[in-house]
């Protein structure tokens, strides 16, 4: 039978591993311009990731101001929530490397058009295996807005992968009103997305 002592201690263990697992804000060490500009870098990916502002990017050979922009914005985000994170108990570094080396490897591909036909769809397939198994760590391992976080970069990794490929097939590749259901969610999704990263690390 365990003595006052033995449960006082086991209560307290308990309350220490959850307080731990709370997390509602990171400390980063990026000064707070650089994460509102990668904010907008997200909210400006969002308006041109709209199909008919996509398409006159593309004709234009604008392609790497929306690879510039994509870019960015994660990267200064997962940065900083890197940083942020190496105090706590799991801090998943390993996996933050291996999605800003991606979305590194997404940036050259965009930029390049020879690597995006050899390397493209690779870098897509890839991002989907680290963003979803760090994402539901994240879940798994931490309260708060930090699981917030984790939570929509699940839902976002799988709505940006799934939902165009849903629409091409239904649609086809014609865009226009047509094919809005299909892109408000994606849409939103990096809206979301931005903003549970912003709310973190500020």
């Amino acid at each position: 039978m365990k003595t006052k002592e033995q449960k006082q201690a086991i209560i307290e263990k308990a309350e220490s591993i959850e307080g731990q697992s709370l997390v509602n804000h990171l400390d980063s060490g990026l000064p707070r311009w650089l994460i509102e500009a990668a904010f907008v870098c997200y909210l400006l990916q969002a308006a041109i990731n709209w199909s008919p502002l996509m398409h006159w990017m593309n004709g234009a050979h604008l392609s790497w101001v929306r690879a510039i922009i994509q870019t960015f914005g994660a990267l200064v985000m997962y940065y900083g929530l890197l940083q942020g994170m190496k105090p706590l108990y799991r801090p998943l570094t390993v996996w933050w490397w291996l999605v800003i080396a991606l979305n590194l490897a997404g940036f050259l591909a965009e930029l390049i058009p020879v690597l995006m036909y050899s390397v493209g769809l690779p870098v897509a397939v890839s991002l989907m295996l680290v963003y979803l198994p760090l994402g539901s760590a994240i879940i798994y391992n931490y309260r708060g807005k930090l699981r917030m976080v984790g939570l929509w970069m699940v839902l976002y990794i799988l709505i940006s992968s799934i939902i165009p490929v849903v629409s091409f097939l239904i649609v086809g590749p014609d865009s226009g009103l047509a094919n809005l259901p299909m892109e408000i969610p994606t849409i939103a999704v990096i809206v979301i997305y931005a903003w549970m990263q912003r709310r973190v690390l500020i």
